[in-house]
């Protein structure tokens, strides 16, 4: 006997219906975003890490699209004997013998964290790690950690005249559970050494740290990114802004009808400058929330200064502020003088509209002139018509009177035709007249 079931054997009472999956507390019907709005507190699940352990993590921009990192993913995950993630997948983990490889998406990079025994010596070689000259990288490579978590203790606290006492940054963390320190300069292999001193913190709340620790120092290196591209806008606005001052200058003496050259200037200048600005648009933008998650952690640490030295937030405030104003102060500008064109251009435009609008008024007076002049010429030339026509209507009737022989009935042929004349002009001014009438009637 066996407790498999076929399906015709399963009543269909048992048979769950198909939205099953699409229902929650009680039945309900789901939101289609619950599940993701729900997920996202979980998206990023810190490690569990137990001193003494080392880390790094390398951060690689993927300028090739999730296309390229989940192929270098699966390549990695068939090498160590792991199935590689589907596609839509943020995180993924592979054990690679001592140690295990963290990845994870984000939105113009990929991390990968290894986790593994640590040396003997603090800044040793270390070995069992993935990376190296047969690692895949999916991109160039922006950012590199090294962290080493090591038990405190009056040795281990010695370890911090390794690091440069030009820009040391040494404090206590997790209220006095751990000490992290670091110099934020790289070491031979290119790597920024952290060095953390464990004094009884959890497993969960060291890998909380050290993931804090690392995001202090990834996004603050992105965030630094806007700031060579700041420094290369500048030149070309000031130069902008120059041009546009010249312009608004010429724009005080230029008339309406020569304003077309100048308007074609000013809209190839804004061109330009909108181009410039849709150009740096993210990466201001990506620097400015890089900025604010660098603080955030900072916030996180709750850091308790250590006589004698500095902080990791009082040294990053004062090295990565005056970048993170100038990409501000390069943003504004772009906005400010992007603005100052469009009112130019409007002005202008303006201008060269009431240019036109004078020149059509000037244009309806002569054609009302010369209507004026038409009317005149077309009533002469009526006038005359009417002279012509009357003409000679009254010689067809002389030449009538002469060939029926008015004399016969005692009137002379003279008296007859000058008596016609008012008559036949009086017949012929109202015809006129009644048919320019018709016309001025149809014309309307």
């Amino acid at each position: 006997m066996t407790d498999a079931t076929t399906p015709s054997e399963t009543p269909e009472k048992d048979t769950p219906p198909e939205n099953v999956e699409r229902r929650g507390a009680f039945g309900f019907p789901l939101h289609a975003g619950r599940s993701a709005a729900l997920g996202e507190i979980h998206s990023r699940p810190a490690p569990s890490i137990a001193a003494p352990r080392a880390l790094v993590k390398l951060c690689f921009m993927t300028e090739g699209g999730a296309t390229v990192d989940h192929a270098v993913l699966s390549e990695l995950s068939r090498r160590h004997g792991a199935a590689p993630p589907v596609k839509q997948a943020r995180h993924h983990t592979i054990r690679t013998g001592k140690g295990t490889l963290q990845w994870e998406r984000h939105t113009e990079a990929s991390t990968y964290l290894w986790e593994g025994p640590l040396p003997e010596s603090f800044g040793a070689s270390l070995t069992g790690h993935p990376f190296g000259e047969e690692f895949p990288a999916p991109g160039t490579l922006i950012a590199g950690v090294r962290m080493e978590i090591r038990t405190h203790s009056d040795a281990s606290m010695g370890l911090i005249s390794e690091f440069d006492p030009a820009s040391l940054c040494c404090s206590v963390v997790e209220g006095g559970l751990a000490t992290i320190v670091t110099d934020f300069r790289q070491d031979a292999s290119g790597l920024t050494q952290i060095l953390v001193l464990d004094n009884g913190m959890s497993p969960q709340r060291t890998g909380a740290l050290a993931q804090r620790l690392f995001d202090i120092e990834i996004y603050r290196t992105l965030a630094m990114l806007g700031l060579p591209l700041a420094q290369s806008l500048s030149p070309r606005m000031r130069k902008a802004e120059d041009r546009l001052a010249s312009l608004t200058d010429r724009m005080r003496a230029v008339e309406g009808g020569d304003a077309e050259p100048l308007l074609d200037e000013i809209t190839a200048l804004a061109a330009d400058l909108e181009a410039d600005a849709a150009s740096s648009l993210y990466r201001f933008g990506a620097s400015r929330a890089y900025d604010e998650i660098v603080h955030d952690r900072l916030d996180a640490l709750a850091e308790e200064p250590i006589t004698g030295n500095e902080t990791w937030r009082g040294f990053l405030t004062r090295r990565t502020a005056p970048a993170m104003r100038t990409c501000r102060s390069v943003e504004d500008r772009l906005s400010n003088l992007s603005e100052k064109l469009a009112r130019a251009a409007t002005l202008l435009r303006t201008k060269v509209n009431v240019a036109v609008e004078k020149q059509n008024r000037d244009l309806l007076h002569s054609m009302n002139t010369r209507a004026k002049l038409q009317l005149r010429l077309q009533q002469t030339v009526e006038g005359l018509s009417v002279a012509a026509v009357s003409y000679y209507v009254v010689g067809l009737i002389a030449y009538l009177a002469k060939g029926f022989g008015a004399e016969r009935f005692g009137v002379k042929d003279s008296v007859l035709t000058a008596a016609a004349v008012p008559i036949v002009v009086l017949i012929i001014w109202l015809l006129v007249r009644r048919i320019r009438r018709s016309h001025s009637d149809g014309g309307h």
